[in-house]
């Protein structure tokens, strides 16, 4: 029995704390220090007791946060003083306290720790070359919980049992593996096995290096993985690439590839610092990176682009798969285009043996499909958290999903917002906290529309929460919002009416900026995409707002342009093009050499022209998107968008570096503004007539664009005296654009708020819209924005 202290400690920590080895992680710092007491979990996080003498409890205290497990991220710690308690002896790991929530036990999917890949390569080792080897650092967590709490009898790998190495590590406190859920070595887990399209099993002595051998010789295969299929060719070979994008039907959007190790991504990619920090960490997403211009990959992977998307491998089956001396990969969804990601051995057979030459399956059940992420590095300060670099999250899904963003305290309903129409995520929010879904897909697809009502059904069960109030965007045809009001209407099965709010879709893109950073406070809202639903009925895109979580004014805003064809505008980017020069020149505007660049491209011009001059079907619209897509038609980089914002990244990839001048434009006067973009749009057109450097055109046009926003900015800061900028929409994704517009702001003094965790782009969408419903709750009853 030890000597007892006179002084005891209760520490209580929040974040990510529960099913990542924190409790051990605290039972071993405690032991080691000599201290008595326990660690349990609680609805909130952990709660740690801890007595000893003074300096053992401070050094306790100090190291606690500091030698975190990898999985572990402490956000807030209290502690308070506590009488000794007589008699204790050691210090224990409590069984968890009742009444959990079901979000703090929740943890996302990780990447293989450097500790499970050392063990994976030795060839003494229990688990060596086991393709589902992983402990309490790493490895699958929400893609197998099928409920709560998480305990291996309420994952997939509940059919598997354990053998006596394993239990006898996942029982010892002292162990890696201790409690880690689908800890499983060769003897008693998951195996692997290769067929054919068919499904007919192919005989071979390893299945992952005869389907790295089919790899090798250009044959395209289903790889199982995480969270779903995937499919994996040469990324060197055109005729294989060719073959996937048939067969898939993904005629033009880029591919993810996957490369071995830094030093094969350096071949292909320019890596900073940043980018190498993202590649490598726990998360793994595909990282968005400068391409080399030797890199040696099929052109067809990623046409016309200047950026690669790459990542390392995350699951040990990967790492094995790409140490058979392969080149880097394709590795893409496992789906045909647009339809929702394949998980199960059966559908694959069913639904990628048309694509296929060989599967590799394996017998771990996934329980929900879940995407890879998709980041860029940014070196950016507002980039940061404790422990490293935060990415810019284009698609936030595998590695960050469903980790809960916290927005503050304030009670409130549970409301489940239903997002966007576009990159659709859904959100359910509690009490200033928001569980945001994976990233989810285009809802216009039937197939992902029922997958869009599983991942509604699956939230709510898996966090046991039940909405007690609906939030949409105001756009009267989005699936999103017809579903919405069908269960406020209680039209759904066994689900009740409950009230509906209405979030106009720009205000919801700022909340969910300020939800991020944790502000309640009111901000300029700069929010800048392709399409939302304005409260004139217009198509808004450009919007300078005063913005709170609650409501919004609308300041100014990009001077309205016609759009002929409606939704025809978003994939033909000569009709945008047409209403740009239309507004700017008047109706000899199709006899102008600006518009003699856009005959050819498959759009009869004398059409538009009468089309425009009827205005029939001729939307007004303030979208920067669409704004983009004109000019990229303008400029002759981009005939169509054949997959979402093509022309837009084709522009910005077009830009040349070191420009630094821009075209004019001014603001109206009035209330909104207007930031009328005639006169930049007459002096492009005038420099593609004198030059032939689209580069340097391309580059003023983002100068220009940065330039009115910023100007938009300090109008409505002498309009309201708020210091405060907050950037939100897809069109922030633009690299150039976001620095620019950025480094403006903060050097005429703006505190500039953007996106990080949470995708600037609809994908943040259902954030905004659960935080501002909540907030106009709060204030009272609240009615539809558009009224």
């Amino acid at each position: 029995m030890q000597e007892w202290a006179t002084k005891r400690v209760r520490i209580h920590v929040s974040g990510q704390v529960q099913g990542v080895g924190f409790r051990p992680y605290a039972y071993r710092l405690a032991r080691s220090l000599g201290l008595c007491g326990y660690v349990v979990n609680d609805p909130a996080g952990a709660t740690i007791e801890v007595q000893g003498r003074a300096e053992s409890l401070e050094a306790f205290a100090g190291r606690l946060a500091t030698e975190l497990p990898p999985l572990a991220i402490i956000r807030k710690m209290q502690r308070e003083e506590l009488p000794a308690v007589d008699r204790e002896e050691g210090f224990a790991i409590r069984a968890s306290a009742g009444g959990e929530l079901a979000d703090a036990q929740v943890t996302v999917d990780t990447a293989a720790c450097a500790d499970c890949l050392r063990e994976l390569g030795d060839a003494a080792d229990p688990r060596h070359r086991y393709p589902f080897i992983n402990c309490t650092n790493c490895g699958p967590r929400y893609s197998i919980v099928e409920r709560i709490p998480y305990d291996r009898a309420n994952t997939t790998m509940s059919d598997f049992a354990m053998c006596e190495l394993c239990a006898s590590q996942y029982r010892d406190p002292a162990d890696r593996r201790f409690h880690a859920q689908p800890v499983a070595c060769p003897a008693c887990g998951p195996t692997c096995r290769l067929v054919d399209p068919r499904g007919k099993e192919i005989a071979c002595a390893d299945p992952i290096a005869a389907a790295a051998e089919e790899i090798r010789r250009g044959r395209i295969v289903a790889v199982k993985g995480l969270g779903g299929f995937h499919l994996a060719c040469r990324a060197d070979d055109d005729n294989a690439v060719r073959r996937l994008r048939m067969r898939k039907r993904r005629d033009a959007k880029p591919f993810a590839l996957m490369v071995r190790d830094l030093a094969q991504g350096g071949r292909l990619c320019l890596i900073d610092g940043a980018g190498e920090e993202l590649l490598s960490g726990p998360q793994r997403p595909i990282v968005l990176l400068p391409r080399r211009d030797d890199a040696p990959v099929a052109e067809s992977v990623a046409t016309g682009l200047p950026t690669l998307g790459i990542m390392l491998p995350y699951t040990p089956l990967h790492a094995l798969l790409l140490g058979f001396d392969l080149p880097p990969l394709v590795m893409t969804s496992g789906n045909i285009s647009d339809e929702p990601l394949v998980k199960d051995n059966a559908d694959a057979v069913a639904h990628l043996g048309s694509i296929a030459d060989a599967i590799l399956l394996h017998d771990r059940r996934i329980q929900r499909s879940i995407d890879d992420s998709v980041a860029q590095a940014d070196e950016r300060p507002d980039c940061r958290q404790a422990g490293g670099r935060e990415p810019v999250l284009i698609r936030r899904a595998r590695g960050y999903a469903p980790q809960p963003v916290t927005v503050g305290n304030a009670p409130s309903p549970v409301i489940l917002a239903v997002g966007a129409e576009l990159k659709n995520a859904v959100c359910l929010y509690r009490d200033g906290r928001g569980v945001l879904s994976e990233h989810i897909g285009d809802l216009k697809d039937g197939r992902v529309y029922r997958h869009f009502i599983r991942v509604i059904n699956d939230l709510e069960a898996l966090f046991d929460l039940r909405p007690e109030v609906i939030a949409a965007d105001l756009h009267p045809q989005y699936l999103s919002t017809e579903y919405a009001l069908r269960r406020a209407a209680g039209e759904l099965a066994g689900r009740a009416g409950v009230p509906l709010v209405r979030v106009q879709h720009h205000h919801a893109h700022i909340v969910a900026c300020l939800a991020e950073h944790g502000r309640g406070d009111e901000v300029i809202g700069l929010s800048c995409d392709g399409t939302g639903y304005g409260q004139d009925g217009a198509v808004w895109g450009c919007e300078v707002m005063r913005a709170g979580l609650g409501g919004f004014v609308r300041l100014g805003h990009l001077r309205y342009f016609p759009l002929p064809g409606g939704d025809a505008a978003a994939r033909r980017t000569a009709r945008p093009a047409a209403g740009l020069l239309a507004e700017t020149f008047g109706p000899e505007w199709v006899s102008l050499p600006a518009a003699g660049r856009l005959r050819g491209k498959g759009d009869d011009l004398e059409a538009i022209a009468e089309q425009l001059a009827a205005g029939v079907n001729c939307p007004a619209g303030s979208s920067l998107g669409r704004f983009f897509d004109g000019v990229a038609a303008i400029c002759g980089v981009a005939p169509a968008n054949r997959y979402d914002a093509e022309a837009p990244m084709l522009l910005e990839g077009a830009a040349a570096e070191g420009v630094e001048d821009a075209y004019p434009f001014k603001l109206t006067d009035g209330e909104p503004f207007e930031i009328d973009y005639r006169p930049m749009v007459e002096a492009l057109a005038a420099d593609l007539r004198g030059r032939s450097d689209v580069a340097a055109v391309a580059a003023r046009f983002h100068n220009t664009v940065a330039s009115m926003l910023a100007e938009a900015a300090r109008r409505a800061r002498q309009m309201t005296a708020l210091e405060t900028a907050a950037l939100s929409g897809g069109c922030l994704a633009n690299r150039y654009l976001r620095r620019r517009l950025t480094g403006l702001l903060q050097a005429d003094g703006f505190e500039v708020l953007t996106h990080s965790r949470i995708p600037c782009n609809d994908g943040g969408v259902a954030l905004g819209q659960a935080v501002s419903a909540a907030a106009r709750l709060a204030d009272g009853p609240t009615r539809d924005e558009g009224n």
